[in-house]
C-alpha cells in the first residue's frame, strides 16, 4: 500500500455516525520490538475506580513542604534526530498551515514555509484542539503532507506511531497517582493514550508500514477528523509517528474545515490539501508570542512550539561521577533527585536546560521545544549500597514546584494542586528482592506539588548492586519539570513493596 490517502478519499459522504467510526477503532500492528510485542489487538480504556471513595470534607488549606535533598542535573542529552513539531496554534478556528518546511519558492505566503528537508530517522508530534464557540460545527481535518524533491523514489518507513482524539478515543478520566496497566488500558487525554502505544513498541492500525514517494510526489500520511459534537465545544487530537526515509522529504501539518458536499460534510482530497498548502498562510488564531530569552520579567510566555527540533530520545546512565560504574544509594533517610524535562526559568537549581533546541521556527512561536513531548526518556540506575547492613531504597517521579534557583531541596504542597501537572505511563525494568527480573507498566496521574509515592522499593544486601531501568515518553498534556528521586528509607524493608497508592488494571 503506497498511501493512505485512499481510504479517506474514497469516502464521498461523511455523517456524524461515521466521524464516530472511521478512523478511530483500529488495529494495533506489530513493530520491531522484540523484548515487548505489541498484543493483536488495542484493548479499550479502562475507567479505573479509586478503591476508596471519601465522604465530602472542608478544604485544606494548602501549605508549602520544603523537602531538603540534592537535585542533580540528568546526565547524557538529547540524540539529534529532527522532529517536526506542530502545537501552534494549539486551538484552532481558522484553517491553514499548522507548519511546513516545504521550500518558500512558489507559494502565496512564502513566510509560511521553513524550508526543511527531513533524512533518515525523523519523528512527527502534534497536538491541536478544534474548538466551536457558536453556530453549526464543522469538522476540522488534521492532515500530514509528505513530498519527495528528488529524483529517485523515496520509502518512508513508519516504525511506530498513533493518534487519538480525546472524544471519543481517551477521555480525561480521574484516575489513581499509580495504576499497574499490563495491558495497557489505562490512560487519561490522548496524550497519555499516544505516548502509551509508543511505550510498547505499537504502531496504529490505520497507519501503513511504509509508504513509497515518487520523484516529485505528495501523499497524505494521515487526514483525520477533530469532531465536535456541538456549539460550544472542543475537541483535541494528539499524533506521534517515528518514521525513517531513505531520502530527504519535506512535511507540512494542515488544518482544514470538511468540505460540503450535497449538505454534507467529507473528508478533503490530496488536491485539496496541496491546494492549501501553497495557498494559505498560517492556522488560526495565533498564540500569544513567547517571551524573549534573558528578559528582566517577573512572568515568562513560553509560547506555543511549530519548528523542526532536535532530539527524540534522551539516553542516560546515571552514576556517581562520569567515571563510576555505579550510583551509590543516599545515606539512610536521605534522598537525590535528577530533573526530567527543566526547562528556561524552571531548571530546578541545576542549571541545566534539557528542553529541545529549535532548528526552525516561525517568529511568533517558542524558542524551544519546552516540555520536550513526545521525548523517551531511557534512563538505567546501576544501585549500589557500599554500607555493611542490608538498606531499603525507594524510587519515585515527583512534581515539585517550578523554580530556577538552588534552595537545597524542593519544595511541595500539601495537599497538591487540583491541577493535574503529569499523566502518562512509565516502564520499570529491574530485578527484585527473590532475585526475578520484573517489567512493570504504571500509569502515574500527579498534581502540581506533589511528592508521589514510590513507585519501586528494593532492599539491597549489604555491598550489593542492582540494575533499574526506567522509560518514559513526556507525556502531552503535562507540565514540567518533575523529578525521578531516590531515597534510602530509615528503616529496612524486607520485602518488595508495591507502591503504596496503586490500582491495577485486570
Amino acid at each position: 500500500m503506497n498511501s493512505v490517502r485512499t481510504s479517506f478519499v474514497q469516502m464521498t459522504r461523511l455523517d456524524p455516525l461515521m466521524l464516530s467510526l472511521f478512523p478511530f477503532v483500529t488495529l494495533a500492528q506489530a513493530t520491531p520490538a522484540p523484548l515487548f510485542p505489541p498484543p493483536t489487538k488495542v484493548p479499550a480504556q479502562e475507567l479505573v475506580i479509586p478503591r476508596e471513595a471519601l465522604p465530602a470534607q472542608e478544604t485544606l488549606q494548602i501549605q508549602e513542604i520544603f523537602q531538603p535533598q540534592e537535585v542533580r542535573p540528568l546526565p547524557g542529552q538529547l540524540d539529534t534526530v529532527p522532529v517536526l513539531n506542530s502545537n501552534s496554534p494549539e486551538v484552532v478556528q481558522s484553517e491553514g498551515i499548522l507548519i511546513s518546511t516545504f521550500p518558500p519558492i512558489g507559494k502565496d505566503v512564502p513566510s509560511a514555509h521553513l524550508n526543511y528537508a527531513f533524512q533518515g530517522r525523523f519523528d512527527i508530534f502534534s497536538h491541536h484542539i478544534a474548538r466551536v464557540s457558536s453556530g453549526q460545527p464543522r469538522t476540522l481535518f488534521h492532515g500530514i503532507l509528505l513530498n519527495n524533491p528528488t529524483s529517485q523514489p523515496v520509502k518512508v518507513e513508519v516504525l511506530q506511531g498513533a493518534s487519538y482524539t480525546t472524544r471519543p478515543d481517551a477521555l480525561f478520566i480521574s484516575l489513581p497517582s499509580y495504576v499497574e496497566d499490563p495491558q495497557g488500558r489505562v490512560y487519561a487525554g490522548p496524550g497519555s493514550r499516544v505516548v502509551n502505544d509508543l511505550l510498547r513498541g505499537r504502531r496504529q492500525g490505520f497507519l501503513p508500514r511504509e509508504i513509497i514517494l515518487q520523484p516529485g510526489e505528495n501523499q497524505m500520511l494521515i487526514n483525520l477528523p477533530i469532531p465536535v459534537a456541538g456549539a460550544p465545544g472542543s475537541n483535541g487530537r494528539s499524533t506521534l509517528l517515528r518514521l525513517r526515509s531513505t531520502g530527504s522529504v519535506y512535511a507540512a501539518s494542515l488544518a482544514m474545515y470538511a468540505p460540503i458536499k450535497d449538505g454534507r460534510e467529507r473528508p478533503p482530497t490530496l488536491e485539496e490539501w496541496q491546494t492549501l498548502l501553497f495557498k494559505s498562510g498560517l492556522a488560526g488564531p495565533r498564540d500569544i508570542p513567547p517571551t524573549p530569552p534573558g528578559s528582566n520579567v517577573v512572568r515568562v510566555f513560553y509560547g506555543r512550539v511549530a519548528g523542526v527540533a532536535v532530539g527524540s530520545q534522551w539516553e542516560a546512565k546515571l552514576t556517581d561521577n562520569p567515571k563510576s560504574e555505579v550510583l551509590t544509594i543516599p545515606k539512610r533517610g536521605r534522598a537525590f533527585s535528577y530533573g526530567l524535562s527543566t526547562l528556561y526559568r524552571g531548571t530546578l537549581g541545576t542549571g541545566q536546560i534539557q528542553s529541545a533546541k529549535l532548528l526552525a521556527r516561525y517568529p511568533d512561536t517558542a524558542y524551544q521545544a519546552h516540555g520536550n513531548y513526545g521525548i523517551q526518556y531511557s534512563l538505567s540506575l546501576p544501585l549500589h549500597n557500599p554500607a555493611k547492613q542490608p538498606q531499603t531504597v525507594t524510587l519515585a517521579i515527583q512534581t515539585p514546584l517550578k523554580d530556577d534557583r538552588n534552595k537545597g531541596g524542593l519544595l511541595f504542597y500539601n495537599p497538591p494542586e487540583n491541577r493535574v501537572f503529569f499523566r502518562g505511563p512509565v516502564r520499570i525494568r529491574y530485578t527484585d528482592d527473590n532475585g526475578s527480573t520484573q517489567t512493570r507498566f504504571v500509569h502515574v496521574t500527579q498534581h502540581r506539588g506533589q511528592q508521589g509515592e514510590p513507585l519501586l522499593t528494593l532492599t539491597l544486601p549489604a555491598g550489593a548492586h542492582r540494575l533499574v531501568q526506567v522509560d518514559l515518553l513526556y507525556p502531552p498534556d503535562s507540565t514540567p519539570p518533575q523529578v525521578l528521586t531516590v531515597q534510602t528509607l530509615d528503616q529496612t524493608v524486607g520485602v518488595t513493596a508495591s507502591p503504596t497508592n496503586t490500582s491495577s488494571s485486570p
